[in-house]
């Protein structure tokens, strides 16, 4: 007699890194401070129950892609598995320009990116999740390249 047992696939554990960051450019035109980004993201966090590996903050614009050493050494982390998730305020917080977008799909793609997760949205690694982020993003490049 065979017996066969089902098999059963392994879900890793989702770590987070929390990413705030505003525009070093005048404050006025921010939306949320970062301490208020990371409070409102915190509260989130604790009531999903997620765990966040750490908190990453910048004061950076995030109109050139590859100009921001903390979002540099956050990529990196989730390339070396330090942790596979992001969570943010929104998606323009991570990325307003096309080479960081880029970036952060091909590591979705590669797997080493589980999910970014924002105060109203999830994106995942399936086609019309990345097709959202890729638009939502592409149109905060939009609004810095209307300015």
């Amino acid at each position: 007699m065979v017996l066969f047992l089902p098999t059963m696939d392994i879900i890793p554990e989702i770590k987070y890194c929390l990413y705030a960051r505003k525009s070093s450019e005048s404050d006025e035109r921010q939306t949320m401070s970062i301490d208020s980004q990371i409070k409102e993201m915190a509260e989130l966090a604790k009531k999903s129950n997620l765990n966040i590996a750490d908190i990453r903050k910048e004061s950076h614009s995030a109109k050139i892609s590859g100009t921001r050493p903390v979002f540099n050494q956050l990529l990196m982390d989730l390339a070396d598995g330090k942790f596979n998730s992001i969570l943010t305020w929104a998606p323009d917080r991570l990325s307003r320009n096309a080479g960081d977008l880029g970036m952060l799909v091909d590591l979705m793609d590669k797997g080493k990116l589980l999910q970014i997760k924002t105060f109203s949205q999830t994106f995942s690694n399936n086609p019309n999740e990345k097709f959202l982020l890729m638009i939502l993003c592409s149109q905060a490049k939009l609004e810095n390249d209307q300015r």
